[in-house]
């Protein structure tokens, strides 16, 4: 019966040290998890009106509005205008929309959606959606507002109204450091 209850005990000490194993690493990604307030992190996408590769240090110390989003995504459609807008205001050495597409067809779809709703800022494709595990998103649209020194500052799941005073206040105090 000693022989039996030492099994007993060695087996459950092995399952207790699997399973914190186990628990340990489904919890750690949660650990690190992406918020107002990290670093940026980098990514890695084409530029689709000149084909080069792109990552986040090509818009260092600038502020950013990084957007990632779908051209299958219906709430993405509906905030695109918005960001045009803002974009069209703001934009400038100061600022700068960066706008990530994470279609996993190919450039050409991307462009035509560009083109269609009139899109004047610089669109991304990320076409391997590597940029939603790097972002964590849950879906798109989400877009980070990101300051001069790559620090997240505002997080916006789902669509936004992004010209809106809100907004265009949140940019203007960041690009013109009040």
């Amino acid at each position: 019966m000693t022989d039996r209850r030492q099994w007993v005990a060695i087996a459950s000490a092995a399952m207790a040290a699997v399973f914190a194993v186990a628990l340990v690493i489904k919890v750690r990604p949660q650990m690190n998890l992406l918020e107002v307030g990290s670093r940026a992190p980098d990514f890695h996408a084409v530029n689709l009106a000149t084909g080069r590769a792109t990552t986040l240090a090509d818009y260092q110390g600038k502020v950013i509005l990084l957007n990632i989003w779908a051209t299958w995504c219906q709430p993405c459609r509906v905030e695109m205008p918005a960001i045009e807008r803002l974009h069209k205001k703001l934009g400038g050495p100061d600022f700068q929309v960066v706008s990530v597409s994470i279609d996993a067809d190919g450039d050409s779809v991307v462009s035509a959606y560009a083109r269609e709703l009139g899109l004047t800022f610089p669109i991304l494709h990320n076409q391997p959606g590597d940029i939603q595990q790097i972002y964590q998103t849950t879906g798109v649209p989400e877009s980070f507002v990101i300051d001069r020194d790559g620090i997240i500052v505002k997080k916006v799941i789902g669509a936004a109204e992004w010209d809106g005073p809100v907004n265009e206040t949140l940019i203007e105090r960041l690009t013109h450091g009040q």
